[in-house]
């Protein structure tokens, strides 16, 4: 069995993708990066902006000739477009998808296919879902005219990748081809062409996880989802509606997860949440917080570096600043959004902390943390903005100089309270002009900042080789690329590297000898 995975959102979805490919490969299935040799196609889907939605229903709708000159052929939709409640609408638009999975359970699917292999002949379409249907939200959306291109949502700019929550989207076509860039770690978050080692277990664990992972080499870094789902009810946000109700994965099986993927190669580890520094909040008052994952995480043998992502301002406690100050393998890299430089725009978001709060808390990361890397996301024309509330955003920004700023413009998701009560106001064309300026300045801000570093000794991770040379990351997540031709495999391995280029976006150096 020849298994297809299309991953499409947040870097959570790329580590829910894993549990699905390791879940079929303990089917006895094999990754192919070619949908047409394909006897299993799964879809992990993302919503947070229209664009993401009109790419996944374009590319499922691509399928559907396939499907029918290969009626054997399986195609399993799953993630935040059909939602922890399913969404029964989704089974009359798309008759050709077999299968339905919430977010990052595969339960649904090993038991459809375990029940297909019982069977002397093919079945019907699998005419059950995981879960029971939730009342239809939206209709899906046909293919957007251009794959790469939303509606006036995208930038050109890698800065305006990301989404609400530091998510990146990124996909790939019916040939395998790359529709759009890179994640955290400077990965595609297209997980066709990475192999999933068997899991032991593809059934055990929060949602269907295997908290026991693959023997197949993956990545050098890795996401592992901490906390799933979310409480925290922004009014743009779908993601709670979607992924449900937050809920912390025990410690033992988060670990478990780890040391597994520490086995088979993998040397830097990514927490992740939606809001991750609430981990262990629905545990109670004395279950382990973020602070003791991290730790304990550090502590994994073969792990040399423990990113966490994303953090809300809130809940960012001294504790936590301690954490990353006092842990050796903990990364100076912090992702904390903004969202907007605006105390009223800002309350009608219901973020829950005004511009004061979050630039107290800068003060203090950079206190304790001298020389971090802080990235902030940030939303444009969100209705109501007005020209002088934009202004205090890049006013912000200009203030605070962060290493990273993501930015999307603000795009209405159905069921949201924003959606329902705040009338998309401000045009298109409007909205891409407040990105455009942003991006600029955080351009410049970055070129600035990186410049910094020219003729310094950094220390990065080496991730693999692109277009002929080797790449890695800083522990401030810069990426930086350098030439040798020695021969040597520097894949895994942590490399002193001295900057000789400095851009806003990468760094060149040279490897510095030991």
């Amino acid at each position: 069995m020849k298994y297809h995975l299309w991953t499409i959102g947040c870097q959570m979805n790329s580590a829910d993708s894993r549990h699905v490919g390791a879940a079929l490969e303990a089917l006895g299935g094999v990754p192919t990066p070619d949908p047409h040799q394909a006897d299993v196609i799964v879809l992990n889907t993302c919503v947070v902006r229209q664009s993401a939605e009109d790419r996944a229903a374009g590319f499922l709708w691509s399928l559907k000739p396939l499907k029918e000159r290969r009626p054997g052929l399986v195609i399993a939709l799953m993630g935040c477009m059909v939602g922890v409640k399913g969404n029964g609408r989704l089974r009359e638009v798309f008759p050709h998808v077999d299968v339905f999975l919430p977010p990052g359970d595969a339960r649904g699917l090993v038991e459809w296919l375990t029940e297909r292999a019982g069977q002397a002949h093919p079945p019907a379409p699998c005419q059950g879902e995981p879960h029971p249907p939730a009342p239809v939200e939206s209709e899906p959306h046909p293919p957007s005219p251009s794959p790469l291109r939303g509606e006036g949502e995208r930038s050109p700019s890698p800065l305006a990748e990301r989404g609400l929550g530091g998510e990146v989207l990124a996909e790939r076509g019916l040939g395998g081809e790359v529709l759009a860039e890179r994640g955290l770690g400077g990965e595609v978050l297209a997980l066709v062409s990475e192999p999933h080692p068997p899991a032991p277990s593809p059934l055990r664990g929060e949602g269907g996880r295997s908290p026991s992972l693959p023997t197949r080499k993956p990545g050098v870094s890795a996401p592992v989802a901490a906390l799933l789902g979310c409480n925290h009810v922004c009014s743009y946000c779908i993601i709670p509606s979607r992924r449900g109700p937050e809920r912390s994965r025990p410690l033992d099986e988060i670990l478990t997860e780890v040391r597994s993927l520490a086995a088979a190669g993998v040397r830097e580890v990514v927490l992740l949440g939606q809001i991750v520094d609430r981990y262990g909040y629905d545990l109670g008052a004395t279950a382990p917080r973020l602070p003791d994952l991290l730790a304990a995480t550090a502590a994994v043998e073969g792990i040399v570096r423990v990113r966490f992502l994303t953090s809300h301002p809130t809940y960012f406690d001294d504790r936590l600043v301690e954490a990353v100050a006092t842990l050796p393998a903990v990364c100076e890299h912090i992702e904390v959004p903004i969202q907007a430089g605006d105390d009223e725009v800002l309350a009608r978001m219901r973020r829950g902390y005004r511009v004061d709060d979050y630039r107290r808390l800068i003060e203090r990361l950079r206190a304790r943390l001298p020389g971090c890397a802080i990235a902030t996301d940030v939303i444009v024309g969100f209705p109501g903005e007005t020209e002088r509330q934009f202004q205090a955003t890049l006013d912000l920004l200009a203030e605070l100089r962060m290493d990273v700023c993501h930015v999307a413009m603000y795009s209405p998701r159905p069921g949201t309270l924003a959606a329902r009560t705040m009338p998309d106001d401000v045009p298109v064309e409007e909205k891409k002009r407040r990105l455009d300026a942003v991006n600029a300045l955080q351009e410049q801000i970055a070129a600035e900042i990186n410049a910094r570093l020219l003729g310094q000794r950094v220390e990065i991770l080496v991730e693999g080789r692109q277009k002929g040379r080797w790449k890695g990351r800083t522990r401030t997540n810069k990426l930086v690329f350098f030439d040798d031709d020695s021969g040597t495999d520097w894949r895994g391995r942590l490399v002193d590297v001295r900057i000789t280029w400095t851009g806003p976006w990468s760094l060149i150096g040279d490897v510095v000898a030991a």
